[in-house]
């Protein structure tokens, strides 16, 4: 733990207690260089102003932070006149929550007004109320980790809630009674799974208890701001932690109910697996193969891949469990739910894609596709293609280190194949040796949709036989067009 060495206690001695004063305040210094001189401006305007919530956590943590979030009793309006002047550039895009960013030598801060907030048991929105006290504001936060502040100018350490203890002890706290905190903002819930995912942290029990009980409040949460939550925890550093403790409290039930589903049924004889075991294992695998940090296409394919097993869960005869075809209802059920999250157009296109397309490689046997059938893959994977490689080989979880080895040599196999191909043939771009005004001049027809029947006889006419030079290719688009009864118009 990269938390300052140890946590003030009554019993620490004056001198003691002030180095680790100047400790921390040279740490949070480093994260906000220009916050002292915005620290003065309010001062003398007769207002308080503080570093507060994540990026004093991060600081302790010694994670880097890229925000600088402060508080103040001073309200929106007089924020604005405060800094007039003084900061390069202004926005008020939050200002009906109090909150006023600004840009100043190249540091971006935002400064809310003290507050308080809570939903009305059938609202959506928080009713937003502002304070005058930085304990109160503090108060209201969702963990005691996040409810640490550093006045300004000067850096004063305050923590009224013992959020650097619980830093040290690795525990989620809420500052208050958790049934508090949740009915304030029911997210808050989310949130906690995601900082266990995010930190690793454990998260105290009395506020495990009351995730369970009122897991049902998270419906009225908007869409939008519960889908933020997933994508960060999925995102973390420990997801696996994260999802856990969604699916244990009944909170997935209502913001992913496709995943405690996986919890199949395991029959006496083991003849097949924990499905949800096994997602949370790809999951980890595909993680393992990421190049340049989180990728949340990559990570909602994998955590999803087989949502479509319990619906298409057969029993046969001697006892065989099939899933037929869940790979096909499983893309249309992530489709379904990411658009229920309100994700974009296109992370919804791309992981339902690769849920598709995850099975795809099974068929490859022991090297038995054609070339044909490699370069239909490539086709259908498309830019997938690096993330379809990475999902297929996070897939295999047998226990059989012979299988494993077996499956990892065949998926070597079939990437060098598509790589010489790929040298050969410009696999990336797959279209035919002639395009549409070539069609239309061969053939003597004007644009419409005949032109585009004979592209695509010529698209698996190339898949097929790979290039064959223009003459070949318009000497069977010729034959093709005769036996199609097309001529010129």
């Amino acid at each position: 733990m990269a938390v300052l060495d140890q946590v003030p206690d009554d019993n620490e001695n004056p001198s003691a207690s002030a180095r680790r004063r100047t400790a921390i305040a040279e740490l949070l210094h480093r994260i906000a260089p220009v916050a002292d001189g915005l620290g003065e401006r309010f001062a003398a305007a007769g207002y308080e102003l503080a570093l507060v919530g994540g990026p004093v956590r991060d600081a302790l943590l010694r994670r880097p932070s890229k925000d600088v979030d402060l508080t103040t009793d001073a309200p929106p309006e007089k924020i604005l006149e405060i800094i007039k002047g003084w900061a390069d550039n202004v926005w008020t895009i939050g200002i009906e929550f109090g909150t006023v960013g600004l840009r100043k030598d190249g540091h971006e801060l935002e400064i809310t007004t003290y507050r308080s907030e809570s939903y009305d048991p059938k609202s959506r929105k928080p009713a937003v109320t502002y304070g005058t006290s930085l304990v109160e504001d503090l108060r209201r936060r969702d963990f005691a980790v996040n409810a640490m502040a550093a006045r300004l100018p000067g850096y004063e350490f305050v923590d009224p809630f013992g959020g650097l203890a619980d830093l040290q002890r690795e525990v989620l706290r809420t500052p208050g009674r958790p049934e508090d905190s949740f009915s304030d903002d029911p997210l808050r819930m989310m949130r906690a799974a995601r900082f266990a995912a995010q930190l690793g942290f454990t998260v105290a029990s009395d506020v495990v208890q009351a995730m369970k009980d009122m897991a049902g409040r998270i419906e009225i949460v908007s869409a939008e701001r519960v889908r933020d939550e997933l994508s960060k925890l999925v995102c973390g550093r420990y997801p696996r932690q994260g999802l856990a403790l969604l699916v244990d409290t009944g909170l997935a039930a209502h913001v992913l109910p496709e995943l405690p589903k996986l919890r199949l049924e395991i029959d006496e004889h083991h003849r097949h697996k924990d499905v949800y075991e096994h997602s949370l294992i790809v999951l980890e695998q595909a993680i393992a193969q990421e190049e340049e940090g989180p990728d949340l296409v990559l990570r909602l394919a994998a955590l999803l891949h087989d949502i479509g097993k319990p619906r298409t869960r057969r029993f046969e005869t001697g006892g065989r469990v099939s899933f037929h075809h869940h790979e096909v209802v499983g893309a249309k059920m992530t489709r379904k739910r990411l658009t229920a999250l309100r994700y974009p157009k296109d992370v919804i296109a791309d992981v339902s894609r690769l849920v598709e397309l995850h099975l795809r490689f099974h068929g490859y046997g022991t090297g038995e596709w054609t070339d044909s059938a490699v370069r239909r893959y490539v086709r259908d994977a498309g830019p997938l293609l690096s993330r379809l490689h990475k999902l297929t080989r996070a897939d295999c979880t047998t226990r059989n280190k012979r299988k494993a080895d077996r499956l990892r040599r065949t998926y070597d196999d079939l990437e060098a194949r598509i790589d010489r191909l790929a040298e050969e043939e410009e696999l990336a771009a797959i279209r035919p040796e002639l395009d549409g005004n070539e069609i239309q001049a061969i053939l003597g027809i004007k644009p419409g949709p005949l032109v585009g029947k004979a592209y695509k006889f010529l698209l698996e006419l190339r898949l097929d036989q790979g290039m064959i030079g223009k003459e070949a290719a318009e000497r069977e688009l010729r034959g093709w067009a005769a036996g199609e009864g097309i001529g010129p118009e």
